[in-house]
């Protein structure tokens, strides 16, 4: 399967997910959903944070996912390998597996659990495959 099934099969054609993208940890998209860019910059600074610990910089100054003038997501919570963000009615979850991140965002009128499950579900997936 090509990265950009991932994206417009496991994460878009759930329809628990709006704007979906996977990068690579340097910052390199791997598959994007139309519309949709976050920048390598914004992965970097995700995956520094992740590998340094130090996620909770996030509650004070946010988080920032794609181009949008208004893209500053809340930042809610996090585990080993996830980080929930919420701006509005709208959210997203980022996973992070061993060698890619994963960029899953919902819309107003979506449900985020139903998006976290989806994400996590092909995060755990491509970890459990050595992704």
């Amino acid at each position: 399967m090509s990265w950009q099934s991932y994206i417009d099969q496991s994460l878009l054609g759930t329809g628990q997910v709006a704007k979906a993208a996977i990068h690579g940890l340097d910052g390199s998209p791997w598959a994007t959903s139309n519309g949709f860019k976050v920048t390598p910059e914004q992965v970097q600074k995700i995956v520094n944070a992740f590998n340094s610990g130090t996620l909770a910089e996030f509650y004070t100054s946010g988080l920032f996912i794609g181009d949008e003038a208004d893209n500053k997501y809340k930042f809610l919570r996090q585990n080993e390998s996830s980080i929930y963000v919420k701006k509005g009615e709208a959210g997203a979850c980022v996973y992070l597996t061993k060698s890619c991140i994963i960029f899953g965002v919902y819309s107003e009128g979506m449900q985020g659990g139903n998006c976290n499950n989806v994400v996590e579900k092909l995060g755990d997936y491509l970890r459990g495959s050595g992704y």
